[in-house]
């Protein structure tokens, strides 16, 4: 396992990077079809190959993962792969390498891999817009679906994940000069202010919702009225009722300032993952290993578009360890391999009918 961690770590795979993500997915393939036989489909895509394999027969369960990372080309230079002191770490080690190498190992030890579909895409880290029709496709045909994202802390699984979207909000204003008649303009900037304070105030912290202005732009020069401000929105709800008020209240979010226009894009591209779309799978996983904990988090991952089709999900298989997006990124060896046992019992018992 180890040298397969380091096989991919070290083929870097930064989202939107077609030709790295091109190298990784052979990579990823290269790797199921020396430990599981067969072959392994690139599926190309804008967003770089998905890569697709199947043990044969019915299909039964689905092993869902992802090879692009957020970390930039020449992070591997100034952070190497490395296993010191019980820790593997190296860009997307945890995020989620590890979870792919665990799950391939883990279904190795089966005699029969029939039933078994492994789908890896290319553009999780960036909302699987290229990949979502394909997830769903293949979670609907599977009816069952195992997400290899890293562990919660301490190893539980996650069963439960919030929806999460991102809003960009345009203000369009009118430019002036700052000193001669800036009565002349429209500040874009004031308005945007005016705006964040509104959307901040959509927040509904005691329902699990949040509402966070992250990034924002506006004006060209210091002696300028501002024509143009941008305002960039993170959100996360619990719930398909709060998920409808936010969206609405985005959509009917209007000016404040005579002259001002406002432009709102985007959406909560990732429902919510409830915790009872986990609850038959956690407890199969609870049954294998009784120590196992579970929770809900508050990250988005492609376990939320096959829980919203009503499909079992259970998701956070992956590696323990931590640091997801950091460049202390680590795994835990000596966990490996009890994880990649977890993954052979969990699909033995699904193709038992056991769910």
């Amino acid at each position: 396992m180890i040298e397969d961690l380091r096989t991919l770590v070290e083929v870097e795979s930064p989202s939107r990077d077609t030709g790295a993500l091109a190298a990784s997915a052979a990579t990823v393939a290269a790797v199921i079809e020396r430990r599981l036989g067969g072959r392994a489909v690139l599926v190309e895509s804008v967003a770089g190959p998905h890569v697709h394999w199947s043990g044969g027969g019915d299909p039964r369960v689905l092993i869902l993962g992802h090879h692009d990372t957020v970390f930039p080309l020449g992070t591997l230079e100034r952070r190497p792969f490395r296993v010191e002191d019980g820790r593997a770490t190296g860009p997307g080690v945890f995020d989620m390498l590890g979870g792919l190498v665990l799950a391939v190992h883990g279904l190795a030890a089966l005699d029969d891999l029939s039933g078994v579909e492994i789908l890896v895409t290319s553009d999780e880290e960036v909302g699987s817009g290229s990949s979502r029709a394909l997830i769903e496709e293949r979670a609907l045909a599977c009816g069952a679906v195992l997400v290899f994202e890293g562990a919660a802390d301490g190893g539980g699984l996650k069963t439960g994940r919030k929806g999460c979207g991102t809003f960009r909000v345009s203000v369009t204003g009118r430019a002036s000069h700052a000193g001669l008649e800036p009565e002349a303009g429209v500040n874009a900037l004031v308005e945007a202010a005016h705006q964040v304070l509104d959307i901040a105030a959509l927040a509904r912290p005691e329902l699990g919702t949040t509402v966070t202005p992250t990034v924002a732009s506006a004006g060209t020069q210091d002696n300028v009225v501002p024509a143009g401000a941008t305002v960039v929105v993170d959100v996360r709800v619990e719930s398909a009722e709060e998920q409808d008020r936010v969206e609405a209240a985005f959509a009917a979010l209007a000016p404040r300032l005579d002259g001002a226009r406002i432009a709102v894009e985007g959406a909560i591209g990732r429902p919510p993952m409830p915790e009872s779309a986990s609850a038959e799978l956690f407890a199969l996983a609870k049954e294998l290993a009784p120590g196992l904990e579970g929770v809900a988090v508050g990250g988005g991952s492609d376990g939320n578009l096959t829980a919203a089709l009503g499909v079992p999900t259970l998701d956070g298989l992956g590696a323990v360890g931590g640091g997801a997006h950091a460049d202390h990124e680590y795994v835990v060896v000596d966990a490996l391999a009890e994880r990649a046992r977890l993954v052979t019992g969990l699909v033995t018992a699904i193709r038992n009918g056991r769910r």
